[in-house]
């Protein structure tokens, strides 16, 4: 599913309109029918609900949905900012001037000084102002009138955007400005600005509301964001061949664990397994042989010469691929290892937790990443990285940059993870829940995108799809266990599941 900019929104809304031979307003009435169903569904018409309206198209719907609700029985009052007389859009015009001719509602348009009605937590505003129409921050008297709407405690209901929110980037915007809603109701697709965690205060709620617009127009409109689901995943999961063998579904050398450690090796190997891999082969501390040939039976061991930390990090066969860093701490040695691995390495790599870590203290070693490797970062671990960043935007704007400097492809891990390409593809995915928010969680992860870059998938879409069932997985044991109760180990034994339900194969 794409993800749009505004602007390439608004020209899809233009060419949807031109192609169907309907007007603008026309499409107005559309949104508002469809804003009006909603609010039907919630609220009873003796529901207190107050509308206010701005002077572009936005205000446009506003005044379309209290026309509505009137004719339907409710008593809206219905405020309209007009402040800069005159200076309201066509459609504005048109459905300002379509309430004047109703008898006995509650309307008001504000030319000049403005007394807000008074707003209480049993009452509902229906936000109008100005929605993804927006082109600079707001200011005077509108900034006022958002603060009065967000103490008022009432229920919210921004039609298509929070007024003050753009849809894309919010760094420079004053966030006391920026209508809380409790319910988004957005037109055909969800924004950007939605997948960051210091928006989510803003949005609430979001339903996303089908307009009809034309499919084909959708699918030749260019982006660079998507949101992947369980239909873009089914999509992705390819049919094993029955004739297969072990060696055909990739050999993986997984470099993990270290002394008191030995979970985070034995938690993505199992996951490399359940999610595929024909070969696992762990490299760890020699003191790693017990618990792993225990927990794993189905992985081959490859002692260091050390007891207790990774020494060396070597290829000595033929591996479809090599993933590094859970478990394996930042000690000294371990840290030359790495740094030994990295400059003679000629292939991508994948490269997680303590791998990360150990960059962080050897900084040019990001220089030596080779080029279309995969690293994992949350957020600590990125802004260790590449520094502090305040917001989820920024570190995303920032990953952006890293992945097209380094050519590399950074995972960067949170409610909704962005797989991000050096090409400025974006991929946001949508499963998943705070249950995984746990321990070992993250090296599940490394030991699925390994499995599926291992079994010949391309590594692209390898880590979008391993990205996605680890999300399902974890929604699978939230299901038994209940968020509170799931552990990394649930995640790994759900991800035969996973697959099977992205496949879109019934569990039995």
């Amino acid at each position: 599913m794409k993800i749009f900019t505004n602007d390439a929104i608004r020209g899809i809304f233009e060419q949807s309109i031109q192609s169907e031979g309907i007007t603008e307003l026309d499409m107005i009435e559309r949104a508002a029918n469809a804003v009006t169903y909603e609010i039907m569904t919630r609220w009873r018409s003796s529901k207190r609900i107050v509308v206010f309206a701005g002077p572009g198209d936005n205000g446009a719907d506003a005044l379309a949905v209290a026309r509505m609700l009137f004719e339907q029985g409710y008593n809206p009052e219905v405020f309209l900012l007009n402040v800069r007389s005159s200076h309201l859009s066509k459609c504005c015009t048109e459905n300002r001037d379509k309430i004047y001719e109703l008898e006995g509602i509650q309307f008001t348009e504000v030319t000049g000084t403005f007394s807000a009605p008074e707003l209480g937590r049993d009452d509902v505003v229906i936000d109008g102002l100005f929605g993804s129409g927006l082109r600079t921050p707001l200011r005077g008297g509108y900034t006022s009138l958002v603060q009065y709407i967000n103490d008022s405690n009432a229920h919210v209901v921004s039609i298509d955007v929070p007024s003050g929110l753009f849809g894309e980037q919010n760094a420079t915007v004053d966030r006391r400005n920026i209508v809380k809603a409790n319910l988004t109701l957005t037109y055909n697709f969800k924004r950007l600005a939605f997948f960051f965690a210091e928006n989510a205060q803003f949005i609430g709620n979001v339903k996303v509301l089908d307009l009809g617009l034309n499919q084909e127009i959708i699918d030749s409109t260019p982006t660079d964001y998507y949101l992947i689901d369980q239909e873009n995943a089914s999509r992705m999961v390819s049919e094993r061949n029955p004739f297969s063998n072990k060696y055909d579904h990739g050999s993986i050398l997984l470099v993990a664990g270290s002394y008191g450690m030995m979970g985070s090796a034995i938690l993505a190997a199992r996951a490399a397994m359940r999610s595929g891999a024909g070969l696992v082969t762990v490299h760890a501390p020699r003191q790693g042989y017990l618990p792993m040939q225990t927990a794993v039976p189905e992985a081959l061991f490859e002692p260091d010469s050390d007891d207790y930390v990774t020494t060396r990090i070597e290829e000595n066969h033929a591996y479809s691929v090599v993933a590094i860093g859970p478990g394996i701490t930042t000690s000294p040695e371990t840290l030359d290892a790495l740094d030994t691995y990295l400059k003679r390495c000629k292939h991508p790599c994948l490269l997680d937790a303590d791998a990360l870590n150990c960059i962080y203290e050897r900084q040019l070693l990001l220089r030596s990443i080779p080029k279309h490797s995969v690293i994992t970062p949350h957020a600590n671990e990125f802004d260790r990285l590449f520094g502090k960043h305040n917001s989820t935007e920024e570190r995303f704007l920032k990953a952006l940059n890293e992945a097209r400097l380094y050519d590399i492809t950074i995972v960067l891990k949170g409610h909704y993870t962005m797989t991000i390409r050096s090409n400025g593809k974006v991929y946001i995915n949508t499963s998943g829940n705070s249950g995984m928010a746990t321990a070992g969680s993250g090296d599940v992860l490394t030991g699925i995108i390994a499995s599926f870059i291992g079994q010949g998938y391309k590594p692209d879409t390898a880590v979008v799809l391993a990205v996605y069932i680890h999300g399902l997985a974890g929604d699978i044991a939230a299901q038994e266990h209940g968020e509170y109760g799931v552990i990394a180990s649930d995640i790994v034994n759900n991800l035969g599941r996973a697959i099977k339900l992205a496949k879109n194969n019934p569990i039995t």
